[in-house]
């Protein structure tokens, strides 16, 4: 698959989990963040604000696009965004669950992130 079609695939999928996202939210100075970085392929959905007099931050998934592979960087969904990819035709050995060590990607049904010479 092209590059450009995974780049779609990414933003429509963060877009759809910060919309279900931001319907939960129940402070007022709390949202939730898309971030998309075409030009060096990093995608991230992050929380950040205020509940009552705590401050909440964090990385709900962070995705990158290296070498024409989708590489799952963290995934803090319950759903798992790899799934998702894979329901929408992405061929599994194109997804690499970064999160795994290197020696542990081969087993996971996924690719592995390393180039065979």
């Amino acid at each position: 698959m092209a590059v450009e079609q995974y780049r779609q695939y990414i933003r429509q999928l963060l877009s759809e989990r910060a919309q279900r996202a931001a319907k939960q939210r129940n402070a007022p100075e709390y949202e939730v963040q898309t971030v998309f970085d075409t030009e060096q392929d990093h995608y991230q959905l992050l929380y950040v604000g205020w509940r009552g007099n705590k401050r909440d931050f964090g990385c709900i998934l962070h995705i990158d696009i290296k070498d024409g592979k989708i590489w799952i960087q963290h995934d803090g969904t319950e759903e798992g965004f790899a799934n998702r990819l894979v329901e929408m035709g992405v061929p599994k050995q194109d997804i690499v669950l970064a999160f795994h060590e290197p020696e542990i990607r081969e087993y996971t049904g996924f690719g592995t992130g390393v180039v065979k010479n």
